[in-house]
């Protein structure tokens, strides 16, 4: 991320990152497919957890609450990892590259969510409904984190705010109040 940071993500090479981490390009490619994915992270390994969130509360749980609980947790990393989070994000929503890159990992993201809701709801997950959930889900998130990538605050309430203001269906003075 450093790398990223310093020299911009589409002029820093691969063999830079190798050199930086002590491995040759090579190696570096059997961690990560790309360049791209080497920002994304261990994505893949965090959707089991966003996975077992969601199926994690009461059966009787309304659907969008759990994945309001669910998606705050699976984005709650610790204060810690904060900063290193916002670099991330900030790459991931500015940087062409990686914008389009983003489209496979938010379907891996939706496909939770909308399997998870079709669960729920006794349908299949290709159905309207648990895609309508999967994409409005990753609209209140892709949303709040350029918010917080650009005037700080805290994640999680921000989070909290827009999942709640979707499961309200948007009503004005909520709007008013949030804005």
């Amino acid at each position: 991320m450093r790398l990223f940071v310093e020299h911009g993500f589409d002029e820093t090479t691969v063999d830079e990152i190798g050199r930086a981490v002590g491995i040759n390009r090579r190696t570096l490619f059997r961690y990560y497919d790309s360049k791209n994915d080497i920002v994304w992270g261990e994505f893949s390994e965090q959707l089991d957890r966003l996975h077992d969130a969601l199926r994690a509360g009461p059966p009787d749980e309304p659907v969008l609450e759990a994945v309001r609980r669910s998606v705050i947790a699976f984005n709650d990393w610790g204060p810690d990892s904060l900063p290193v989070l916002r670099v991330r994000m900030d790459l991931i929503t500015t940087v062409p590259a990686l914008q389009a890159h983003s489209t496979l990992r938010y379907h891996d993201w939706c496909q939770v969510i909308a399997d998870y809701v079709a669960e729920r709801l006794a349908v299949d997950a290709h159905a309207h409904v648990p895609q309508v959930v999967a994409q409005a889900a990753l609209g209140v998130s892709i949303a709040t984190y350029r918010v917080w990538v650009r005037d700080g605050g805290d994640l999680l309430e921000q989070l909290d705010d827009g999942f709640r203001l979707l499961a309200t269906g948007f009503p004005e003075a909520a709007l008013r109040a949030s804005a």
